[in-house]
């Protein structure tokens, strides 16, 4: 016989995850979002390359609280964010990947689509951002922090790859900003989707 319930087979994944955890320097709501990074990845190995900076935390659940639209680089991790708890919370997500003037800016300034649609989502005023595919969408987003034309409440910051991304986490923890990132190459929009998940089941539950 095998489990079918799913709420059990999940609550038997997190009791095995956090036996295999042992003690770490994580708080009980960090080792929750942890937990929950390992469980969709299957690898403990993130319990070592887990970096959360800036009361990271408490600032997102507090900007969760108060609503509004959270930026997502990739439509995976869009689908990957449980659309019931983003509307207990009164959040939308937007992912402008596949918007017209997404494509047509890319041709214009020779960069990726995913740098371009950060743009846009600046110039509408989005101030949450979720980065799990792209180093070049978190590269962007830093430079109009450093310009002065975004003030993030919160960077989720796990692209992954071999090309920028390590650099692009490493360049994030340099910034004043609540943010979570992954030391060196390991990320990704699943991994982005659990954080915001994680997140939003410690503001309005399941």
């Amino acid at each position: 016989m095998y489990i079918k319930n799913p709420m059990e087979i999940e609550d038997k994944s997190m009791d095995i995850i956090e036996e295999v955890m042992g003690d770490t320097s994580f708080t009980e709501e960090e080792s929750t979002v942890a937990k929950r990074m390992i469980h969709t990845t299957g690898d403990f190995e993130y319990r070592k390359i887990i970096v959360f900076q800036n009361n990271f935390i408490k600032e997102a659940k507090d900007s969760i609280k108060a609503g509004g639209t959270i930026f997502t680089d990739t439509k995976m991790a869009s689908m990957g964010i449980n659309k019931a708890a983003l509307t207990k919370a009164d959040c939308d997500l937007k992912c402008y990947i596949d918007d017209e003037r997404v494509y047509a800016l890319s041709k214009e300034l020779g960069t990726t689509r995913s740098a371009c649609a950060v743009d846009l989502a600046v110039e509408d005023g989005v101030d949450m951002f979720v980065i799990g595919n792209a180093p070049t969408a978190l590269f962007r987003l830093l430079e109009l922090v450093k310009e002065g034309k975004v003030n993030p409440k919160f960077i989720v910051g796990v692209p992954v790859g071999f090309v920028g991304a390590a650099e692009s986490k490493e360049y994030l923890r340099e910034f004043d900003i609540p943010n979570i990132t992954t030391i060196g190459t390991k990320g990704g929009s699943n991994v982005a989707a659990s954080i915001v998940n994680a997140l939003l089941y410690m503001v309005v539950g399941r």
